[in-house]
């Protein structure tokens, strides 16, 4: 009996077996079920608009540059009369203060002639020397003299520069782009400089933003254009403050300056990604009744890149899309799509 089994039961069973294994396999790859198979021109996700809403926050507009410490331009030295220059009295590299001579001018200025009668009735004139006064040229500022190019006996006509005075000061410059500009409408007039591997950061103070206005550097042509005098081009935006005279620092070192253009608190702000504008006036998409989006003006306040204040047209809790409409990808961030499941799920954008 046990032989019987061994020989013909079991390689039965096992045959019976090893078909409806090969059966199963079969039905799954080749007849699979109707009802789960997946319609390749049905989409299995649904996009949908992120929406934010307009809460309270703190503003802190602070403005930062890479800049750099530059020595303060020399001023230079102008003759104030027409003469011939008397007598040098400073040398090159020299320090000098405000008002110390630094050559004299010898101007000799013509005298009318004496007329005589004599007694038979003739009348003669007689020249007279021209009559000589020294003018002193002093230093304009206070500093080292940096060029002298006049010699005694030379000449010399108002307004020449006879040389140059360096100042002992520095300033902390940098670049400021059109957008930070809007920024900084208040007119900050000072700004705190952070000077790699010197010393504590300090208040660097007489702020100015200046922009080269246009034909700066550029001189009348004589076909009646302009001919440029410099690198040509629009000139670019730059701020700069004055160094601190108890702060030893060296022309070249780099900086981080930081300009605080204000500060608004417990004021509605949305995200920077939900405005369209940047400055003032701008525009939000809100959802409408119809389920499209809805554009509405909003005044816009302070920003620090990330967030911006409203000033009107939003009030807390009013929900807005996260990202203008139509806007790039590198500017909307991430991308978020619904799934089969209910969930949502973000993701980086391309």
């Amino acid at each position: 009996m046990v032989g019987v089994a061994r020989r013909w039961v079991f390689p039965i069973i096992r045959l019976v077996l090893v078909a409806v294994l090969a059966a199963a396999l079969a039905k799954l790859a080749f007849f699979p079920d109707a009802s789960s198979r997946a319609d390749p021109a049905t989409p299995t996700g649904e996009i949908t608009e992120p929406m934010v809403p307009a809460s309270l926050g703190t503003i802190t507009n602070d403005v930062k540059l890479k800049g750099r410490v530059v020595a303060d331009p020399a001023v230079p030295i102008r003759s104030t009369v027409a003469g011939t220059i008397d007598k040098v009295r400073v040398a090159v590299g020299q320090s000098v203060k405000a008002g110390d001579t630094v050559y004299d001018i010898k101007v000799e200025t013509p005298r009318d002639p004496i007329q005589t009668t004599a007694p038979d009735g003739s009348i003669s004139m007689t020249e007279r020397k021209p009559a000589v006064t020294f003018v002193a040229v002093t230093a304009p500022i206070g500093g080292v003299v940096s060029s002298l190019t006049v010699i005694s006996g030379q000449s010399v006509a108002i307004g020449d520069a006879a040389g140059q005075v360096a100042p002992p000061t520095f300033s902390a410059t940098g670049s400021l782009s059109p957008e930070q500009q809007y920024r900084l409408l208040n007119k900050p007039t000072d700004a705190q400089v952070a000077i790699t591997g010197g010393p504590a950061p300090f208040t660097c103070t007489g702020l100015t933003i200046t922009t080269p206005l246009a034909g700066a550097g550029e001189s009348a042509s004589p076909g009646g254009g302009t001919a440029s005098t410099g690198a040509g081009g629009a000139g670019e935006t730059t701020v700069r403050c004055a160094v601190p005279a108890t702060v030893t620092v060296f022309a070249g070192l780099a900086t981080d300056i930081t300009i605080a253009g204000g500060k608004a608190e417990n004021v509605v702000v949305v995200p920077t990604t939900a405005v369209e504008g940047a400055a003032q006036a701008g525009t939000v998409w809100v959802q409408g009744a119809d389920g499209k989006p809805a554009k509405k003006n909003v005044t816009l306040g302070l920003t620090d890149g990330k967030n911006i204040q409203i000033t009107s047209g939003l009030a807390e809790g009013d929900m807005v899309r996260q990202f203008v409409p139509g806007a790039p990808a590198t500017q909307q961030g991430a991308g978020c799509m619904k799934q089969p499941d209910g969930s949502t799920m973000c993701g980086a954008a391309g």
